[in-house]
């Protein structure tokens, strides 16, 4: 509530469609918009019975399973396993960049599901390491390249130099500095 108190405040002064733009902006924001209400007037107000309303309800779920096995601790326990899985899925799709992939054969599909389960561990494995996002490291990361100079005397390939960011990352995975030079090739003749 207190970021939509900071967010209508000194909205009284305001042109009529100046307040009407932050409502308009608000319709992509429900968990905002259904505690605000508009007097006659046209003014905004926090809506104190709608914020009522939804405190009666904090903390009380309504699951239903055909398990009767199940205690309610351990439904909310699965449900709550649920929720982990589906938001490890999203994170997947969305950090590892992942599309639609169709394979045919069950020994494909586990080794792709796999693979990708592999790869968002390292993901996490690197976030709680460094105590950064992966969007961050990754970013940092791909500022790292490597650059082929071909002369008349041979080709060599050099990694850029390292950033501050790129040695604190390397330090906190405790993952060596990559090799300053690749590829020593002395020109034919």
């Amino acid at each position: 509530m207190n970021h939509l108190r900071e967010l209508i405040e000194g909205s009284d002064t305001w042109a009529p469609r100046r307040r009407d733009e932050l409502v308009g902006s608000l319709k992509s924001k429900p968990g905002l918009r259904r505690y605000l209400r508009r007097t006659q007037a046209g003014l905004l107000r926090i809506d104190a019975a709608a914020i009522k309303t939804e405190a009666g309800l904090d903390g009380k779920w309504l699951l239903r399973t055909s398990d009767t096995t199940l205690t309610p601790e351990d439904l909310a326990a699965a449900y709550k396993q649920l929720l982990a899985v589906e938001r490890g899925w999203r994170d997947m799709k969305g950090a590892l960049k992942l599309r639609p992939v169709f394979h045919h054969r069950e020994d494909r599909i586990r080794a792709h599901v796999q693979l990708c389960w592999l790869a968002l561990l390292l993901i996490r494995v690197a976030e709680t390491a460094t105590g950064d996002t992966w969007r961050t490291l990754a970013h940092e990361l791909d500022r790292m390249h490597l650059i082929t100079l071909a002369t008349d005397h041979g080709r060599v390939a050099q990694r850029s130099a390292l950033t501050a960011a790129q040695r604190k990352i390397l330090t906190a995975l405790e993952l060596p500095e990559p090799p300053r030079f690749f590829d020593f090739a002395p020109a034919d003749g």
